[in-house]
């Protein structure tokens, strides 16, 4: 279904590491950290600067890959995994995009799934590489059939 995508990559997008943003996405998962919301704490940090949460880059815009239409409803966000250069600074803009690196089909108990492999990636202004994700997207079986129609 979607192998013919494999290897394409969406173009980059910029986004800015909002201490707003910030705040808020550490309130909803719970973690009250000073180093995330704290000023002060941020400027005695080795970082000198706040920081974001190790998943605040799910809030990030990767940019659309070109063919990789996906529904809105349906598809399972089956595994995902961060890796680290350095923290995300707080007021820092970071560039984003997303490279499809694998798609298989795999039958289990609910029928044929379909696996898409996604790596995602985020840059300084310097094109440094500061983090990596890759995670996985699960197409059910049922959903797979309305895409194809």
């Amino acid at each position: 279904m979607f192998r013919h995508l494999i290897g394409k990559q969406s173009g980059k997008v910029k986004n800015i590491v909002e201490r707003g943003a910030v705040k808020k996405f550490a309130e909803a998962i719970g973690d009250p950290h000073p180093i995330y919301v704290d000023e002060e704490t941020g400027h005695k940090s080795r970082y000198q600067a706040n920081i974001a949460p190790p998943t605040f880059p799910r809030v990030f815009d990767y940019g659309t890959i070109e063919g990789l239409d996906l529904p809105n409803k349906g598809l399972i966000h089956g595994e995902q995994t961060f890796h680290y250069e350095r923290p995300l600074l707080v007021g820092e803009e970071i560039l984003c995009y997303t490279v499809l690196k694998n798609y298989f089909d795999k039958l289990g108990a609910l029928g044929e799934m379909g696996f898409l492999l996604i790596e995602s990636y985020g840059e300084d202004s310097d094109g440094k590489i500061v983090f990596s994700s890759t995670s996985t997207v699960i197409i059910p079986e049922a959903v797979k059939k309305v895409m194809v129609g």
